[in-house]
């Protein structure tokens, strides 16, 4: 895959999860209510929640917060029940879309996913139609010389290290793996950007200036709503139609 387009896609996101803290809060509350609920309410032999609990941490969630959906996802507060699914479907420009939802209601997420690929130029697609495209991967965005990176990386289980910028680099890990990676870059004083576990694509599909417009106001669209909690794609933008996208925006 094209390295300067997942992380112009990471940017991208980041710029609008910022404009709308809030809600980013209340998707990450989900995701530590069911990492709790699936894997137990403790960090040293969860994985899952403490990924989930880092990227709250990352985003500058209160403390406060985490512990009470930690709670409620342990059991030891009332919540809600999340279930979690995918949408499939394509955007502008035959871009696959990967929609990742978690709800305690999925009728009303149903008709919100379904109308948002309607109203901007998507469309949705059958069970399995673009999910045989991804995969679950760990991503870390790291910062740093190339040699000590890669080295790092490997020595601690990576997959893959990928350019993706000036000293900016792609380490592609096992899901399971990621975290422990992650640690030994920051050991060896690698600067960390950002560490998720994602759905990466086998394939990019380029896209052209007025597809990405259309394409990055459904992804946007989609992101803004309640119950989705990712929006994974194979779309590769160049930077410079990515940054005039965005300057317009």
């Amino acid at each position: 895959m094209a390295g300067h387009s997942k992380w112009a896609n990471i940017k991208h996101r980041k710029g609008r999860q910022d404009a709308a803290r809030g809600k980013l809060f209340g998707k990450l509350a989900k995701a530590i209510e069911v990492a709790a609920r699936e894997g137990g309410g403790n960090v040293d032999f969860n994985p899952t929640l403490a990924t989930a609990v880092e990227k709250a941490k990352a985003a500058s969630m209160p403390n406060d917060n985490i512990e009470r959906a930690i709670k409620r996802g342990s059991g030891d507060a009332e919540g809600a029940t999340y279930e979690e699914f995918f949408y499939e479907g394509y955007g502008p420009g035959g871009v696959a879309l990967y929609v990742q939802v978690l709800t305690d209601n999925r009728n009303r997420a149903a008709s919100d996913v379904r109308s948002t690929f309607t109203r901007h130029h998507g469309n949705l697609g059958e069970p399995g139609s673009v999910g045989y495209l991804f995969s679950q991967k760990g991503l870390i965005m790291a910062t740093g010389s190339e040699d000590v990176v890669m080295l790092t990386a490997l020595d601690a289980g990576a997959e893959d290290v990928r350019e993706a910028g000036e000293e900016t680099f792609e380490v592609i890990t096992e899901a399971g793996d990621m975290r422990t990676v992650r640690e030994a870059l920051a050991a060896g004083g690698v600067v960390v950007e950002s560490a998720d576990v994602t759905q990466l694509p086998a394939n990019v599909v380029p896209v052209g200036e007025s597809d990405a417009r259309k394409l990055l106001r459904l992804i946007d669209a989609l992101d803004d709503l309640d119950d989705v909690q990712a929006v994974f794609s194979n779309y590769d933008i160049d930077d410079s139609i990515m940054e005039k996208v965005l300057a317009e925006a």
